[in-house]
């Protein structure tokens, strides 16, 4: 089964395409999506209509949290917090209900989703290092286990027997085999807003019958999702950072 792995979305229309029609190329089978379909873009509800039309499996991100009333926004940038109050007026009822069916954690007999930790969905950690990942790998019954959050792509592995001995590969569009490892936990990074200086759109890819897993960039018209966020009235900060990569 060859599994497309869709990082955090954030109303990114043109990025996400792009990773899509990349996906498809790829031939995957199973779309899988790590929350965060809203937030910080232009166009939440154009996004998840994707998201539904393709099936993904998909978990609740923190900003999809947070338009439901189920997040305070106490902790979020100013930026985050008035993308987050631009979007609620502009959902529809349709979306309302789409997000209010996400679970925290998805499981699946081949895989596990979840936005942050896997040890404490509920408080959106990060992943961004070994120290996180432990606590999750800790927590995770499946082989695969799928994150997003951190905008930062990673891939961390572990094998039973030395549970402490973490293999860490930092974000490469490199393929690696995860053959003869008990645990693997698999950072996707972010489609619509990557922060690891790489403005290219990520998305994870995994063959369960080969046992390769790799992050994979595809570039998008980022101008033009810029203009869009300019004309809706969203921060000017949120377009400029998209060029970045930040």
């Amino acid at each position: 089964m060859r599994i497309g792995i869709l990082g955090d979305i954030h109303a990114n229309t043109e990025a996400l395409l792009a990773v899509v029609d990349a996906m498809r190329s790829d031939r995957v089978d199973l779309f899988v999506q790590v929350g965060d379909i809203v937030g910080y873009g232009p166009e939440p509800s154009r996004c998840i209509d994707i998201v539904r039309e393709l099936g993904c499996i998909t978990c609740l991100g923190n900003h999809d949290a947070a338009v439901l009333d189920r997040l305070d926004t106490a902790y979020f940038n100013n930026f985050a917090r008035a993308a987050i109050h631009w979007t609620r007026p502009r959902l529809r009822p349709s979306d309302f209900e789409f997000l209010r069916g996400l679970q925290l954690v998805v499981p699946h007999p081949a895989f596990t989703v979840v936005h942050g930790t896997l040890h404490l969905p509920e408080q959106f950690g990060y992943v961004i290092s070994p120290v996180e990942a432990l606590d999750s790998l800790d927590h995770q019954q499946t082989q695969l286990c799928f994150v997003g959050h951190s905008h930062v792509p990673s891939i961390y592995l572990r094998r039973n027997e030395a549970p402490q001995d973490l293999h860490l590969v930092p974000h490469s569009e490199a393929e690696i085999s995860y053959r003869g490892f008990d645990r693997v936990l698999v950072n996707v990074g972010s489609v619509g807003q990557p922060r690891d200086e790489d403005p290219r759109a990520a998305y994870g890819l995994v063959d369960t019958e080969q046992a390769t897993a790799v992050v994979k960039r595809v570039a998008y018209d980022i101008p033009g999702v810029q203009r869009k966020i300019l004309e809706a009235g969203l921060p000017e900060v949120l377009a400029n950072r998209l060029a970045l990569g930040v």
